[in-house]
């Protein structure tokens, strides 16, 4: 279905009518295995769920076209997909990561996969470190764009650029694209090799799946983590990849009133005293703004925003337990808004002067719009603001 467009895809790839029932949503799969009709011949395409499930199939169909990609895998979890990446490099392996990245995933770099013989390198300005950064034995590039929890922008196609005019132009780039989703931005168009999602996040929307996404045009990556996936065995369930695919089919719907919404808000706290200074790719006085409006699907800024609060630590704390719709909670991309310090909460595992180099101070609020009215949400955000500096 290539030929349609975004929304259409979603509702429709992976989820044909049952030829047998007629039924318009497929049916939940739990069996663990199937049935054959001599050794090594299945009936079907199916042999065991560990290595293949209907569900996941179908979810991993629709995902791969959302991201304009020819293969799709789904995880267990975001952290799993990362995970599997990096056991897919060589030992010795040399990878370089954005500095500003999302605190399980430097966890991993540092705590897990140096443990296997794999060192990592953070750039706080990519585009432009990276050619003083890159080794004969370097294997990967990891951006997240935006990132977490400052939203950043990197030019994905300037990153690839680089890597490819380098003496070694088959490292892997691999883009987090979780803050955006594929109806914002499809980084696979701009040169990634993978593009990888935590769906527990905007993908499935709804805050009740863990499960994670990759997805390339590879056909040597996509062997190679396929082989992993199964080898590995950090699958998502049935349920959870059905739960997944039905939020896919809102994504659209979700995203865009996510982002309008997220937009109005930052506009407001740019202008708000009570605060320091305000992260939201889709303010014009944003540094990466003028590669928002080639990367990104009618220049959207996403839905989730960052902003320091005047008063320090203790008035970003205060400000988060003042809000009546916010709820102060882990996590982003629900129809439900969240808020979070993530100094003290997703990236406090991350040593002090590392992260306030990325600007992750201690006052630093983020806040994951959902999809309430825009008018509420600006409100409690004013109120809080008010009873908290």
């Amino acid at each position: 279905m290539s030929s349609y467009n975004f929304s259409t895809r979603a509702v429709h790839v992976g989820s044909s009518p049952d030829p047998t029932t007629g039924a318009v949503i497929p049916a939940i799969s739990l069996s663990t295995t199937f049935a054959q009709t001599a050794p090594g011949k299945p009936i079907g395409e199916f042999e065991y769920s560990r290595s293949s499930n209907p569900n996941r199939a179908n979810l991993e169909q629709v995902l791969a076209s959302l991201e304009n990609g020819k293969y799709g895998l789904a995880f267990s979890s975001g952290s799993a997909v990362t995970a599997t990446i990096l056991q897919s490099l060589p030992i010795g392996s040399h990878a370089i990561s954005v500095g500003d990245v999302y605190g399980g995933t430097h966890r991993y770099f540092t705590k897990v996969a140096n443990t296997h013989g794999i060192t990592t390198e953070f750039a706080h300005d990519i585009v432009n470190d990276l050619p003083n950064l890159i080794k004969k034995d370097t294997k990967l590039v990891w951006i997240e764009s935006p990132s977490n929890p400052t939203l950043s922008i990197t030019d994905i196609a300037k990153v690839k650029e680089v890597i490819s005019k380098s003496s070694n132009p088959d490292i892997v780039l691999v883009v987090d694209n979780t803050f955006l989703s594929p109806y914002i931005s499809n980084p696979l168009n701009f040169g990634a090799d993978i593009v990888v999602h935590s769906a527990t996040k905007f993908i499935n929307g709804h805050s009740d799946v863990v499960l994670g996404v990759a997805v390339t045009n590879s056909e040597d990556i996509y062997q190679k983590l396929t082989f992993l996936q199964n080898a590995l065995g950090a699958i998502p369930s049935p349920f959870d990849s059905w739960l997944a695919h039905r939020g896919v089919k809102t994504l659209a719907l979700r995203v865009k009133q996510a982002a309008t919404s997220a937009q109005k808000i930052a506009e407001f706290l740019s202008t708000s005293p009570n605060v320091v200074a305000v992260n939201y790719p889709g303010l014009p006085t944003h540094k990466g703004y003028e590669i928002v409006q080639k990367q990104h699907r009618d220049s959207l800024g996403g839905g989730v925003i960052s902003f320091r609060v005047k008063g320090g630590q203790d008035a970003a704390s205060k400000f988060t337990q003042n809000t009546k719709l916010f709820t102060l909670a882990e996590s982003l991309g629900g129809i439900e808004s969240l808020l979070e310090v993530p100094a003290i909460m997703t990236h406090g595992g991350i040593p002090v002067a590392e992260r306030e180099k990325s600007g992750v101070f201690d006052d630093l609020v983020r806040l994951s719009v959902g999809i309430e009215d825009t008018e509420d949400l600006i409100q409690d955000i004013k109120q809080a603001l008010e009873a908290s500096t």
